[in-house]
């Protein structure tokens, strides 16, 4: 079984899949969904860290590292950043993390995750603003949206006629336009928020 879902708080998602894992839903796999198997409830113990490797070996070491300690890796690569892990070891620690501030760290990295995410795109909506290819103006004059000559010195019945065939093609170039700062405001809101989670996990809260 495939599930949708986004979270921002790691805390959130592992009381989530614990409450799946209680319905008799195991996770085994988390790409762009969750994917669950259906057996016996339990009362499981997921927890996730949130790290990215530079080679192989690292992550593999990593892996090693929890699964000695009796967390058996279930889902995360290299490069994934979100690494989820399930308590397979009684006489194991009840958690992935030995401190407070080694728990908060995965939101600070999570935070600067989303905002080199952020700064990769910056440039690009720059460059685009300065040779032309996006017109700032005409967020506040729609009109310039419109590109057929003479379209505001029509009238009757040949305006209405040009207006409503361009208008589809000018809302298409105004969302084209408006994707890219939307992306970066998004990305930007996602690490102020993971900043105030590490904050506040920092606090032991």
């Amino acid at each position: 079984m495939k599930k949708y879902k986004f979270f921002t708080d790691f805390d959130r998602e592992e009381k989530w899949l614990n409450e799946m894992a209680h319905s008799g839903y195991q996770l085994v796999n988390k790409a762009y969904s969750y994917e669950f198997v259906l057996g016996s409830p339990e009362d499981a113990n997921y927890r996730i860290d949130y790290r990215t490797f530079k080679n192989r070996q690292d992550f593999e070491d990593y892996r090693m590292l929890f699964e000695d300690s009796g967390w058996k890796h279930i889902a995360g690569t290299k490069s994934s950043g979100a690494q989820y892990f399930k308590q397979v070891m009684d006489q194991g620690d009840e958690d992935i993390f030995s401190d407070v501030d080694s728990k908060a760290a995965r939101y600070k990295r999570l935070s600067e995750m989303w905002l080199s995410l952020a700064g990769c795109f910056i440039p690009l909506l720059a460059v685009l603003i300065s040779t032309g290819a996006i017109n700032i103006t005409a967020f506040v004059k729609p009109k310039l949206l419109y590109y057929t000559p003479g379209l505001w010195e029509l009238s009757g019945a040949h305006f209405w006629r040009a207006f409503l065939f361009e208008t589809p093609f000018a809302l298409l170039r105004g969302f084209s336009w408006v994707i890219l700062p939307i992306f970066i405001l998004v990305y930007v809101i996602f690490a102020y928020k993971a900043k105030k989670q590490y904050e506040k996990a920092q606090q032991g809260h």
